[in-house]
């Protein structure tokens, strides 16, 4: 039997990630933040050292339950990397629900969009920030697993 990885996003979430130990959350941070995606560079790059328009964003960060890829204490959004592996998944849908019912913002970016489309990735974060919203333009993203969002030429 394969064991899911937690790193490359697969299988469930055990007890101490649900939030039933805060140390075992934390740690799984800790060594989520050592083995990043390069997406998750790409981002940390852009994110770190109030680089982008001085907000301080940290990175893999325990709320609750779950870890958030980056988030803004200040201002109150989590930015994710996603990879195909989120494509209609149920679980990320509910995660989404319950940060935002802790007053959050989950603004979603697909891997291949923060690697290859920085310059937009960057303006619709700035706008997100800039013009809050429960729903920002990042949160509702096509889906690659249907062929969306793929750009025209």
């Amino acid at each position: 039997m394969k064991i899911p990885s937690p790193l490359a996003g697969e299988g469930r979430l055990g007890a101490a990630e649900r939030g039933e130990g805060a140390a075992p959350l934390k740690q799984r941070a800790r060594t989520m933040r050592k083995a990043a995606t390069p997406a998750e560079q790409a981002l940390w790059h852009l994110l770190r050292d109030r680089r982008f328009s001085g907000h301080k964003f940290r990175r893999q960060v325990p709320v609750g339950p779950y870890i958030a890829d980056f988030l803004c204490f200040a201002d109150r959004p989590i930015v994710e990397a996603d990879g195909g592996q989120h494509a209609e998944n149920a679980h990320d849908e509910a995660r989404t629900r319950w940060l935002e019912a802790q007053g959050l913002r989950v603004l979603r970016f697909w891997n291949h969009e923060t690697l290859t489309q920085r310059a937009m990735v960057a303006e619709r974060l700035f706008l997100a920030l800039t013009h809050p919203s429960p729903r920002s333009p990042a949160a509702s993203r096509p889906s690659p697993a249907r062929g969306e969002g793929k750009e025209e030429q």
